[in-house]
């Protein structure tokens, strides 16, 4: 048991995944009302030893970073125009032809997705809720909004990396680079201005445009060669010092509390990456009668009927579930 708990990251998931697999997986909403699962997920708040915060998408979606739409619009209509996609995630897989129109696409990314703030306060409201508890995040989503609603970083895991940072396109260069400065000089190179709150804004003309200049592609510090985004997508990820000291302290987390009270609380996260958050907190629950599992999430919201009297499930959006907690609590 202790090799689930204490033995990284990688075995956290495994064991998880290897036990859920083998369970006949029939699925549950939860037993109760909405109001009547509310106060229950009230109660182990507030009685809890211990709450491990599961993250994905959907929490961020309901604090108001969609990907297309009119946020999509005001950002990139330019490149909607001119390329045809209809989103920011399509947009992404465009073949620019040039590494300078490539990385003023990006640029303009990263910025609205990692520096600004999210347009709804949801993480916030979640950090007033569990601030004086003893909790760990562990999330999937890679926009930093955990730490700019204010939650301690050494309570954080940000398992599939940073929008923050860059890597060398070098394996042998296992390091990560801030870009926050780039971002910043590659947006004014579009023609972007800063209004008085700091925030960029397009120019009173609305001439923009869709590429920086070459100097300013960026480049690997240690070597002067190409770099990518820091995030998960195949064996290539940098795993830096700060993500294997976050890996570790989750772990430690887990073993700490594998046989007290915990709730693992999940919000927002999907079926298509389960084994990261939602297979893990399946098996520790049902592992630990005195756990409990509570899944807010909008249409997806249920867990397995081996877990059920140990489950809270509420169908809604994140950011309205946390104010009628708010309201209640």
């Amino acid at each position: 048991m202790k090799n689930f708990f204490h033995d990284g990251y990688r075995d956290t998931i495994q064991s998880g995944y290897n036990a859920v697999r083998h369970y006949d997986l029939q699925l549950s909403r939860g037993t109760g009302t909405y109001d009547e699962q509310l106060r229950r997920l009230k109660t182990e708040i507030a009685t809890a030893d211990a709450i491990v915060i599961g993250a994905g998408a959907g929490l961020s979606t309901s604090a108001g970073f969609t990907y297309s739409g009119e946020r999509f619009e005001l950002w990139f209509h330019d490149f909607a125009l001119r390329y045809g996609f209809r989103d920011m995630y399509s947009g992404g897989f465009t073949d620019f032809g040039s590494d300078e129109v490539f990385w003023a696409y990006w640029a303009r990314y990263i910025y609205i997705n990692r520096y600004m703030d999210a347009p709804k306060p949801v993480y916030n409201d979640l950090l007033n809720i569990v601030k004086d508890k003893d909790f760990f995040v562990i999330t999937t989503n890679v926009d930093h909004q955990f730490q700019k609603a204010g939650f301690d970083k050494s309570r954080l895991f940000y398992t599939q990396g940073d929008y923050g940072l860059f890597q060398s396109t070098d394996p042998s260069i296992r390091m990560t680079f801030d870009n926050e400065a780039w971002v910043m000089r590659a947006m004014e190179a579009q023609g972007y201005v800063r209004d008085r709150s700091g925030i960029f804004t397009e120019p009173e003309d609305g001439k923009l445009s869709m590429r920086i200049p070459s100097d300013l592609v960026p480049k690997c510090p240690v070597d002067g060669g190409k770099v990518v985004m820091n995030l998960r997508s195949d064996d290539s990820f940098v795993e830096d010092d700060g993500w294997r000291k976050a890996s570790e302290s989750y772990s430690d987390y887990l073993y700490d509390h594998r046989d007290g009270h915990v709730l693992y609380l999940e919000l927002g996260v999907g079926s298509n990456t389960p084994v990261i958050i939602k297979y893990p907190f399946w098996q520790m629950t049902a592992s630990n009668p005195k756990a409990v599992y509570a899944c807010i999430n909008y249409s997806e919201a249920y867990s397995i009927r081996q877990i059920e009297r140990q489950s809270i499930c509420i169908d809604g959006d994140i950011g309205e579930v946390l104010n009628n907690l708010r309201r209640i609590l």
